[in-house]
C-alpha cells in the first residue's frame, strides 16, 4: 500500500514536505483572514480576490524559466534554495504582524515575493519525485504526495483556526517559517540524488537554461492533445470554482461560524480529498478507465461547488467542500499520473513549468474572478455561477479530445 515510503529519499521528502505544507496552507487561510480583517466590508470581497492576483503574477511570469532551472540545475538544490528565501518571507511577515500592521499591501507584497520563490521550488519538487523511486512506483509515489498534502491542508489551515484565535496572527506566519526547517533538514539528509543535467544527459540531450529550452517544452505540451487537455481541465475546473477566496463572507456573514468555523470550512476539502487519497493509494494502480474517471470527477467537482455555493447550513456546506476536494483528488491523481508518465524526464521541468501557468493561474485567477462577481452580484451567485461554468467547460474539453475520453492503463 505505501511501497514508494519504502525508498529513503523519498520517504526524507514526504516527510518534510508534510510538515511544511501544513504550516504554509496555515499562512495561506491567515493571509485572507487578515486581508479581510483590515479593509472595509465593502472592499472585502475584491481585497480577497487580490490576493489570487499577486500569488499568480510571479508564477506566470517566471514559469517558464522555473521549469527550464529544473531540468538544468541540481533538483534537490534548487528547493534547497527555494524553500530558505519562502521561510525568510514567512518570518518577514510574522515580525510587521506581530509589530501591528495595519495595511494590506505589505501582505500583498511579500505574498508575491512568497510566490516567486515558489514557482522555482514547484517544477524541482515534481520533477524530482520520478528521480525517488522505481518507474513501477511512482503511481504510488503521487498518491502518497496526494495524501501528504491533503493531511497538511486538513491540519494546516484547521490549526490555523485555533491559533489565530487563541494566538493571533503573527503566531501562524511564525509557525510556517518553523516548519520549512523540517523540508531544509530532510532535503540536506538525502544521499545518491542525481542532479536534473545528469539525467537529461543519460538520454542524448544536455539541457541548457535559455530561452530556446523554455519554449521546447511549451511545444512539447501543445504538441500532446492529452497532456494539453490534463491542464486544460485544471484549469477551467478551478478558475470557474474558485470559492476559497470568499471563505471568510461565507463563514463571516452567511453562516456567521467565526474564525473557527472558517478553519474548518477552509479544511473542509482537504478532509474530503484525505478519504479519496485513502481509496486511491489502494486503486489507482488498477483502475482501468482513468481518462472517463479524470472526466466524471471534474464535472462532479463543478455540481458540489454549486451546493456549497446555495448552502445555508453549515455541516452541507461543510459536506460540499468536503466533497470538491475528494473529486479534485481523484482529478488530481490522474492528471499528475498521465503527465509524469507521459513525459520524458528531461522536459518534466519545463512541463511542470507551464503546468504551473494552469493548476495554479486557475484557482489564482479564480479567486480574483470570485471576489469580482462576489463585489458586483453578491458572493452566492459568484460561487454558483462557478459552478455551472466548470461543469460546461470541463463537458466541452472531454468532448473534443478523444485521446483522454480513450486512455486506460497500460495493458488495460
Amino acid at each position: 500500500m505505501f511501497h514508494a515510503l519504502r525508498h529513503r529519499n523519498f520517504r526524507l521528502l514526504w516527510i518534510g514536505l508534510l510538515i511544511s505544507f501544513s504550516g504554509s496552507l496555515m499562512q495561506s487561510a491567515a493571509i485572507l483572514w487578515h486581508v479581510s480583517l483590515l479593509v472595509s466590508p465593502q472592499r472585502r470581497a475584491l481585497a480577497l480576490g487580490m490576493v489570487g492576483l499577486v500569488r499568480i503574477a510571479p508564477v506566470v511570469f517566471f514559469s517558464m524559466l522555473s521549469g527550464v532551472a529544473a531540468d538544468v540545475y541540481d533538483r534537490r538544490k534548487l528547493m534547497l534554495m527555494t524553500q530558505t528565501v519562502m521561510a525568510a518571507f514567512a518570518v518577514a511577515l510574522a515580525i510587521l504582524t506581530g509589530r501591528g500592521l495595519d495595511a494590506v499591501w505589505p501582505i500583498y507584497a511579500i505574498t508575491a515575493a512568497s510566490s516567486a520563490a515558489g514557482a522555482f521550488d514547484l517544477p524541482a519538487r515534481q520533477a524530482l519525485v520520478p528521480n525517488l523511486v522505481p518507474r513501477e512506483h511512482l503511481p504510488n509515489a503521487l498518491t502518497l504526495n496526494t495524501i501528504m498534502f491533503q493531511v497538511a491542508a486538513v491540519g494546516g489551515p484547521a490549526a490555523g483556526g485555533i491559533v489565530i484565535g487563541q494566538l493571533g496572527l503573527a503566531w501562524a506566519y511564525a509557525l510556517n517559517a518553523i516548519s520549512f526547517l523540517v523540508v531544509i533538514a530532510a532535503l540536506l539528509m538525502m544521499r545518491g540524488v542525481r542532479a536534473a543535467a545528469s539525467e537529461s544527459a543519460d538520454e542524448g540531450v544536455k539541457a541548457e537554461f535559455t530561452l530556446h529550452a523554455a519554449r521546447e517544452g511549451l511545444r512539447f505540451v501543445f504538441r500532446h492533445p492529452l497532456i494539453r487537455s490534463t491542464m486544460l481541465l485544471d484549469f477551467f475546473a478551478t478558475f470557474f470554482s474558485s470559492a476559497t477566496a470568499l471563505l471568510p463572507i461565507y463563514a463571516q456573514d452567511i453562516l456567521q461560524v467565526g474564525a473557527r468555523g472558517y478553519g474548518w470550512l477552509y479544511a473542509a476539502p482537504a478532509a474530503g480529498a484525505l478519504v479519496a487519497s485513502g481509496v486511491m493509494v489502494r486503486a489507482v494502480e488498477w483502475i482501468e478507465r482513468r481518462g472517463q474517471i479524470l472526466a466524471g470527477a471534474v464535472v462532479a467537482f463543478g455540481v458540489a461547488t454549486v451546493g456549497f455555493g446555495v448552502s445555508k447550513l453549515f455541516w452541507v456546506s461543510f459536506l460540499c467542500l468536503a466533497a470538491t476536494g475528494a473529486t479534485d483528488t481523484v482529478s488530481m491523481v490522474f492528471r499528475n499520473l498521465i503527465r509524469q508518465l507521459e513525459t520524458p524526464d528531461r522536459l518534466r521541468g519545463r512541463m511542470t513549468g507551464v503546468n504551473m501557468i494552469f493548476f495554479m493561474g486557475g484557482p489564482q485567477f479564480g479567486e480574483l474572478e470570485a471576489g469580482l462577481v462576489a463585489n458586483w452580484l453578491g458572493a452566492v451567485f459568484s460561487v454558483v455561477s462557478g459552478g455551472i461554468g466548470c461543469v460546461i467547460a470541463s463537458a466541452w474539453i472531454v468532448a473534443t479530445t478523444p485521446a483522454l475520453r480513450k486512455y486506460k492503463r497500460a495493458g488495460g
